[in-house]
């Protein structure tokens, strides 16, 4: 009873902080806009000045729900591939999805000249999204194609890194044949951001992460047998086959929509289910799931907000700022735990 009584007092925590975070983002900006006119602005109430409009609807709103996506998805990517491999370093990224993500980009900014095949046929972010959605997409076929060939889920886990490291070698290949231009352009995809994303984005990727979630919650009690091993799951009834499928099918739609419209962003999804498993002190994936996706849209929202660089014109890189805040976290709670709990 007292353990229940905690947890409530910790989601309510977190629920508290979110909405916090989520009004400090909205507010924190290149452009200093009070308070209320941002209340304003979300609530669908005039705001008085036509510039503070557009930059709270048409900017700050979707680069916060933006925001709220990717942290929650990869939080809950993360803490799926944990489960499914057993393993507290698997993070959202580990079957290569966000790599193919990345080859598909990099073949698009740097390969175009090789494939005769021109940037500019495709302008703008939409290029970007289509060619790392085809990516993501391609190496996801593969790799559910191999999963149904390969029963052991640590050989599909190497086999997921291989596929890292092939594309990593195409793209390095790339880039060493490439003008200086063109390679900025990909390391500035590289870096992450939540800026570029419009509302038809937000649509798109709404649909994408809504799938990817409903998945998810579709299979806790699954994820929950897994952790008493593979016999004791089958004893229980549980399909291992299928809800492995399920969980790289979940884990692929997130991550690859998520990268491909924010670009590759680490350290979110290995992360936030180790310090929810810490807050929480539980493995139960009923209350880890949705810790974990609050958890991650909290962690996200801070971190942009700290990216922005609030009332300065420029912007840091988004991967940069979450593996300088998180990662010191996650070591402090480790020492003080002086235990990893999973």
């Amino acid at each position: 009873m007292s353990h229940n009584i905690k947890n409530k007092g910790l989601f309510l925590t977190l629920g508290l902080f979110l909405m916090l975070a989520f009004l400090a983002n909205l507010w924190l900006g290149s452009v200093h806009i009070p308070l209320v006119e941002i209340l304003y602005g979300i609530t669908g109430q005039e705001v008085s000045k036509e510039a503070w409009q557009y930059i709270i609807v048409d900017y700050r709103l979707p680069k916060a729900l933006a925001a709220l996506m990717t942290g929650s998805g990869l939080a809950a990517a993360g803490l799926m591939m944990q489960t499914l491999f057993k393993n507290p370093l698997a993070g959202p990224f580990v079957l290569g999805i966000s790599s193919g993500a990345s080859l598909g980009v990099a073949i698009f900014i740097l390969g175009g000249s090789f494939l005769g095949i021109s940037a500019s046929y495709f302008s703008g972010s939409w290029g970007l999204i289509l060619a790392a959605s085809l990516g993501s997409f391609l190496v996801l076929a593969v790799v559910v194609s191999v999963a149904a060939r390969v029963r052991d889920a640590m050989a599909l886990l190497i086999i997921g890194l291989m596929f890292g490291s092939l594309t990593s070698a195409v793209v390095s290949i790339l880039a060493y044949f490439s003008p200086a231009s063109e390679l900025q352009r990909y390391i500035f995809w590289s870096f992450g951001s939540l800026g570029d994303i419009s509302w038809s984005g937000i649509g798109i990727l709404s649909i994408c992460y809504g799938m990817g979630i409903l998945m998810a919650f579709s299979i806790l009690k699954s994820l929950n047998s897994l952790l008493l091993g593979d016999l004791y799951a089958q004893t229980m009834g549980i399909s291992l086959k299928r809800n492995r499928l399920i969980v790289i099918i979940a884990t692929s739609i997130l991550a690859g929509s998520l990268t491909a419209f924010t670009g590759p962003i680490a350290f979110v999804g290995l992360a936030v289910p180790h310090l929810i498993r810490q807050l929480f002190n539980t493995a139960n994936h009923w209350v880890l799931m949705p810790a974990s996706l609050m958890g991650g849209a909290l962690l996200m929202l801070i971190c942009d907000s700290i990216a922005q660089a609030p009332f300065h014109s420029f912007t840091l890189p988004i991967n940069a700022i979450t593996s300088l805040l998180g990662a010191p976290v996650v070591i402090w709670l480790l020492i003080r735990k002086k235990r990893l709990i999973f």
